[in-house]
């Protein structure tokens, strides 16, 4: 419990210029720069909307870090060299955890991390998770040390830009109460600083369920979304950055509901995706809206309604149309295509997915919106696997299993669980109980790392398929490991 109130009592210190990435750049305008970024991303099938106002936030030492994506590209450009090379900061000194003694990956001690902040976060563009144990979701647990690296997450995106204080109140203690949004006071109108850190939550917030999953997240993360909309009721000063914080808000609701969604709360879910409906058809914002939809139509779908998924899909469709970006209008293919299988529509569902994989094919642009850095080959397999799953035909669904298990990144660890949850669940249906077992001991072991409902249910009926193959190789040990994960942590 004194990571958080430790982190706050620091004074807080000036970034420090990123002068080996300036000399980088060498004559070059950043404009120019960012283009031979971008240029370098897609040589490499990576996305990044890099700009000037992002090359000049890295020189000035604000990004400490940058994203994976970004890492990615930069260590393409400049073969040979690390990311301290290149000036940053290595990636364990800006996760915002407690110090500990222990080696990162690189082998480098916390000690010789860079001396600025530790407690700063890494900056990332995405695109919607965080273990708990057994415990009440509304009070901070003293053994997780997880929990402080959430709580310091949550807190600091609303102070990033220092002229935040309207929100501060709501991430300052660890536990949140009832009355914690009457306690919101706007000190003056909302500007450029909130907008930006409004922005910073979102990607914090999705950053986390990446990593942990939605259990232990959903109720922290709404005090932030209660901030999120005292801001709007100040009013800015502003039209564009009015338009920021309306945007920011709704994305920041999309993000709340998805975890709420993931964590099985459904009503919760819904009403958090009606609300950035209504924020995004209220100011115009049909990157929004499609957004919204998009989520509605995926909820909808595990809820049982299936039509309603096909029909918020296709809304999702027309309004993300003149957006100009293939790579979404794919994802809501998908969604549709969730919806015609739950319908036991095969033919509906097979047309859906071939569109699906026709507009994937074309590839990023600069149009992709950020929240989607989520989606990729190995999202498209795992979508496509759970409509085969649902039309009942389990040798396909596991092949795509399998395939999007493969393929993800290793950052996005909750999908690594949720695909191979789903393999596991597949192989068992189809009569594979060796192999299902096999895939579902993988999951358990990554379940002190993820914590989402979802997961925990798709193991629970893979379990309850395999109780019968108990004397086949390796079910009895999987059955017995999911007997004792504490009762807490499954559906």
């Amino acid at each position: 419990m004194a990571s958080s109130t430790v982190t706050s009592s620091q004074p807080e210190r000036p970034p420090r210029p990123n002068l080996a990435f300036r000399q980088l750049r060498g004559r070059r305008s950043p404009a120019e720069f960012a283009a031979l970024v971008r240029r370098a991303a897609r040589e490499i099938g990576e996305r990044v909307s890099c700009d000037a106002r992002y090359v000049g936030r890295v020189e000035a030492g604000e990004i400490r870090c940058p994203n994976y994506a970004y890492e990615r590209v930069f260590l393409h450009m400049f073969p040979g060299r690390t990311l301290t090379d290149l000036g940053f900061a290595p990636r364990s000194a800006v996760r915002g955890r407690a110090a500990r003694p222990a080696t990162d990956t690189a082998g480098e001690s916390r000690a010789a991390c860079d001396p600025y902040d530790p407690q700063e976060d890494t900056e990332h563009t995405y695109d919607p998770h965080h273990p708990y144990g057994p415990h009440d979701l509304y009070e901070p647990y003293e053994n997780d040390h997880l929990n402080h690296e959430e709580s310091d997450v949550l807190r600091r995106a609303f102070m990033t830009g220092g002229g935040a204080t309207v929100a501060a109140v709501t991430l300052g203690p660890l536990a949140l109460t009832t009355d914690t949004a009457a306690a919101i006071r706007p000190l003056g109108r909302p500007g450029t600083p909130e907008a930006t850190a409004l922005e910073e939550a979102v990607r914090r917030i999705r950053l986390l369920d990446d990593r942990h999953g939605a259990d232990g997240l959903y109720r922290r993360a709404a005090a932030p979304l209660r901030a999120a909309y005292a801001l709007l009721d100040a009013g800015a000063t502003r039209q564009t950055t009015a338009d920021r914080l309306h945007s920011g808000a709704g994305e920041l609701a999309i993000s709340v509901g998805w975890l709420a969604h993931d964590s099985g709360r459904f009503e919760d879910a819904r009403s958090h995706y009606a609300e950035a409906l209504a924020t995004a058809r209220m100011t115009g914002d049909p990157a929004l809206e499609a957004h919204a939809f998009c989520n509605t139509a995926f909820l909808a779908r595990d809820a049982g309604r299936p039509r309603e998924a096909v029909r918020a899909a296709q809304a999702a469709q027309r309004a993300a149309h003149p957006l100009g970006s293939a790579r979404l209008m794919s994802l809501l293919a998908l969604r549709e295509a969730g919806g015609w299988a739950g319908l036991a529509d095969r033919a509906g569902c097979e047309q859906a997915l071939a569109r699906a994989h026709a507009l994937f094919a074309r590839g990023h642009c600069e149009a992709d919106p950020e929240w989607m850095s989520f989606y990729g080959e190995a999202e498209l397999e795992g979508l496509e696997a759970q409509c085969w799953s649902t039309l009942g035909d389990w040798r396909r669904a596991s092949r795509h299993a399998r395939r999007a298990a493969h393929l993800q990144d290793p950052h996005f660890t909750r999908n690594i669980a949720l695909y191979t949850a789903e393999l596991a669940d597949d192989l068992a249906r189809e009569g594979r109980p060796d192999e299902a077992a096999a895939a579902g001991v993988r999951v358990l072991s990554l379940l002190d790392q993820v914590q989402s409902s979802r997961i925990q249910s798709m193991l629970a009926g893979t379990a309850r398929v395999l109780l019968p193959h108990r004397r086949a190789s390796g079910v009895s040990e999987f059955l017995d490991r999911h007997a004792s994960v504490p009762r807490a942590r499954r559906v």
